[in-house]
């Protein structure tokens, strides 16, 4: 599946979420490039991507900051090193944004 986000940084929420089929691959592209096109008209810095996963759930666990809060984050990392009860640090939550 191609999953094509909008995403506003600063506000920390999607603000398009699309799925397409493979088959659909240029009617995502050409999507995305009208969605960047209006964004800089108008001078909206969001990101816009398109991404590949199996699954919904595969996106959510590889791409976790788009659908996600910070304290989700944090935990979902902290899983990540294991239960060792170390806190993280600020330098390692601002590699994730």
């Amino acid at each position: 599946m191609i999953y094509l986000i909008e995403y506003n940084r600063p506000e920390g929420r999607l603000v398009t979420f699309k799925v397409f089929d493979q088959s659909e691959r240029s009617k995502a592209e050409n999507l995305r490039l009208e969605i960047e096109l209006e964004l800089n008209r108008r001078k909206i810095e969001h990101e816009v991507v398109l991404l590949e996963a199996p699954s919904k759930a595969a996106l959510r666990r590889s791409h976790l900051r788009y659908f996600a809060d910070l304290r989700e984050i944090v935990e979902a990392l902290s899983e990540i090193d294991g239960n060792n009860n170390e806190l993280l640090n600020a330098s390692k939550i601002e590699k994730l944004s």
